[in-house]
């Protein structure tokens, strides 16, 4: 196809790291195509698969993968990623020269990069969406941070998707004391609306994240849950070519759910057991959900999100070494945050990427 086929084009390319980027631009995708811009979309692995199955009309491209290996004792997640930074900066340079070519091809009018670093151009308006401006690593936490910082600084524009004001919910990692330019905060992203529906399941699990945690935790719960005998709705987070399903007694269980699924199974349910991701936060704020979290062993950012919000009295949580059935008792004592709901202002933000 020529580039006159793709009018008022916008690159946006989600990190594959579990499917919350992927899933996070959703509603940026949306924003897109109700103001008149043409998506074209690029991650690899299962964000990539995901961004197909829920756009199935655009144009889907393939960047090379960071191949970032992780470790089976999360105790170890820190030096794992530090020893495959050689490696990740060889990605970050080869998806750079990809993108190149594609401003050409495509006529692109602007880039939406969710946390890849190398997914930006000189040439056409480029923004980087992150809720980490400082990124936590423990005592590396100087060293990760400025060099996050390094490449960002290279975009045009850095979206922050939460509240600007002290009551927010990326903390310390989306609002530093120093004066960072150029950023923008844009109020949190969630693809799912509000929606008074009757409750139909007890629980809700729902997983995502990188292996091999996440499907340590599923075999966890799924041997925890199995004498469970209220009305159960586990979703694995495993991204398939075909969606599975099975009902076992008062438990129905899914490989993965569409969005619009994801959406009605949330709402439906009166409690939900998640990883403590910032995009399923940002979807539970939304949803005004109750919740119990089981950060990722050994990251760092759901760790810190996961006290943060427990401190707030939002949603409480457990590592996932010491997490019992009984645990879920606590979620009574907690009360949502009455948090803004302010459209975002998309018409303001997309501007960027019009013409003269």
């Amino acid at each position: 196809m020529t580039s006159k086929s793709y009018p008022n084009a916008v690159l946006v390319a989600p990190l594959n790291w579990g499917l919350g980027h992927a899933t996070r631009c959703i509603p940026i995708i949306n924003a897109l195509l109700e103001n008149n811009f043409t998506p074209i979309l690029a991650s690899d692995g299962v964000a990539l698969q995901l961004l197909k199955k829920e756009f199935p009309n655009l144009l889907c491209l393939e960047l090379p993968s960071y191949q970032i290996e992780y470790p089976e004792d999360g105790a170890k997640f820190k030096w794992k990623m530090i020893q495959q930074l050689p490696k990740i900066l060889e990605a970050l340079l080869f998806e750079k020269k990809i993108v190149k070519t594609w401003v050409k091809k495509y006529n692109l009018c602007g880039i939406l990069s969710d946390n890849r670093l190398g997914v930006r151009s000189k040439k056409i308006p480029s923004v980087f969406i992150t809720h980490q401006i400082q990124v936590l690593t423990g005592s590396t936490t100087w060293f990760s941070s400025t060099l996050h910082q390094k490449f960002m600084q290279k975009f045009d524009e850095i979206w922050v998707p939460d509240f600007a004001d002290e009551i927010n919910l990326s903390g310390k990692m989306g609002h530093v004391k120093n004066d960072f330019h150029h950023v923008k905060y844009i109020g949190p992203l969630s693809r799912f609306t509000k929606k008074e529906v009757p409750i139909k399941y007890d629980i809700m699990v729902l997983l995502s994240g990188p292996e091999p945690q996440r499907g340590f935790l599923e075999i966890q719960l799924r041997e925890q849950l199995q004498a469970y005998t209220g009305k159960l709705l586990f979703v694995a987070g495993k991204v398939e070519a075909e969606q599975k399903k099975f009902v076992l007694g008062s438990h129905t269980y899914f490989n993965y759910m569409t969005s619009t699924q994801l959406e009605q199974g949330l709402q439906e349910s009166s409690l939900v057991l998640c990883r403590s991701g910032y995009t399923t936060v940002m979807d539970l704020v939304k949803l005004d959900k109750k919740a119990f979290f089981i950060p990722t062993p050994g990251q760092f950012e759901q760790e810190y999100l996961a006290k943060k919000l427990k401190k707030a009295g939002v949603f409480p949580f457990a590592k996932q070494s010491q997490f019992k059935l009984e645990n879920l008792l606590e979620v009574d004592l907690y009360k949502n945050h009455n948090w803004s709901d302010q459209p975002i202002n998309w018409k303001n933000l997309l501007c960027l990427f019009e013409r003269e």
